[in-house]
């Protein structure tokens, strides 16, 4: 029986306070739990929205085995040539037309070390999205029967707004991959749990990067926008930088989940008591 493979998810990483406290911690974080893949949310990397070729490669050399991708996809089209290039570990939503350019998912392979391959693929949700997006749950089980394995280790990234079709897009697959990971609101959730049958599944992983904002914009710019109606320049917030995922254990044998745990490094979380 093959050993059972540890794989960390990172939430979406905000500019470059998120970029540099992904270097800074995940070489840590995946000495420290044994990590054998790790996938990392780089579409917000790019002051806050979008991904070039080079900051795609810096998440690569902070320790990224492939990189995901959600609505701000596109939003620096430099990226194309590496979402369209089948070498480069990066992938864009799966469920966006089939003219749209890019990889709709992508495998991780077997190394020393790692005892089985790793596919990862991102559905975007349809609920107050701006990207038009076709049917998640059709896209998936599409993605499935494309995989060249026949019992494949799969990681479905859930980049969608709403709750509720996070869950349903989860139990719709449960059986079927290790794991549905939410994502896009930078807010992580504490309902991390195992499904009925062996899916781990967690509403939002959260984000890499500063929480003293508005989901890791400027909070005076935030609430300058929403109590005027003017139209602001988003900046990335400053302030404490947090990195947040989670870990999740896979059986070799079935490509199901047997553990999932939520990760955070970075710096202290300023807390209150009531006595």
């Amino acid at each position: 029986m093959a050993r059972p493979m540890r794989i960390l998810f990172l939430g979406d990483v905000v500019g470059a306070p998120g970029r540099s406290a992904v270097a800074k911690h995940l070489p840590a974080l995946r000495e420290k739990y044994s990590v054998d893949v790790v996938i990392v949310n780089g579409e917000n990397i790019r002051n806050g929205s979008g991904i070039t070729p080079d900051l795609l490669q810096a998440l690569r050399d902070a320790g990224a085995d492939a990189v995901t991708l959600g609505d701000h996809v596109y939003r620096d089209p430099k990226i194309t040539s590496a979402l369209e290039d089948p070498s480069i570990p990066v992938c864009r939503p799966a469920n966006l037309s089939d003219r749209a350019p890019g990889k709709r998912w992508v495998r991780i392979a077997a190394a020393a070390g790692r005892p089985r391959d790793v596919f990862v693929t991102t559905m975007l949700g349809r609920i107050y999205f701006p990207l038009p997006a076709d049917d998640p749950f059709a896209t998936a089980d599409r993605v499935l029967k494309e995989l060249p394995e026949k019992r494949p280790l799969v990681i479905v990234e859930a980049h969608m707004e709403v709750t509720s079709e996070k869950a349903a897009l989860a139990h719709h697959l449960d059986g079927r991959v290790a794991a549905v990971i939410g994502s896009h609101t930078h807010v992580p959730t504490a309902d991390e749990r195992i499904l009925s049958g062996g899916t781990a599944f967690i509403t939002d992983v959260g984000m890499c990067g500063p929480c003293d904002g508005v989901i890791g914009r400027d909070a005076s710019r935030v609430v300058h926008h929403m109590t005027t109606a003017l139209p602001v320049q988003y900046e990335v917030s400053a302030g404490e930088v947090r990195v947040s995922g989670v870990l999740i254990e896979v059986s070799s044998d079935t490509g199901l989940a047997l553990k999932i745990e939520r990760v955070e490094a970075g710096d202290a979380r300023k807390t209150s008591t009531v006595s």
